[in-house]
């Protein structure tokens, strides 16, 4: 199945295409940073490692909640990875994780996270590239 998307109520998100379980093609046009992509995951900003553990020995509190990110490039594809990015409830309606590139048909916002994204689609694709590069 292919499905192109172009959120309402999106504006200045990018559009993309799901091509069954996967977003094929970068948000971006262009490859995203490793460095930058891990920076991003051991930042609880981010709120990566709130539910995830991995591969981040500096991180002495790491979340228990979802699947550790160790291998996590062994796993899935690159596009495999940005659809759970973008929105994981396309992958599993019931999932907790949240859709970090969307901001229709959510009920459950933060009043500072109305109307945009938690991640902007370049940190989408740093944080695709460094995944990829976990494959043990």
């Amino acid at each position: 199945m292919f499905v192109a998307c172009w959120p309402a109520g999106a504006e200045g998100l990018r559009p993309y295409a799901v091509a069954g379980d996967a977003i094929p093609d970068t948000l971006t046009g262009t490859k995203g940073d490793v460095t930058r992509g891990r920076a991003l995951i051991v930042e609880r900003s981010s709120t990566c490692i709130l539910c995830h553990s991995g591969p981040f020995p500096e991180q002495a509190f790491q979340g228990d909640l979802a699947p550790s990110l160790a291998g996590s490039g062994g796993r899935w594809s690159e596009g495999q990875l940005r659809l759970r990015l973008v929105d994981a409830s396309r992958l599993n309606a019931a999932t907790i994780m949240p859709s970090y590139y969307r901001v229709d048909g959510l009920t459950r916002v933060g009043t500072s996270w109305r109307g945009r994204p938690i991640l902007s689609a370049e940190q989408i694709e740093d944080i695709v590239a460094y995944l990829a590069t976990l494959r043990n």
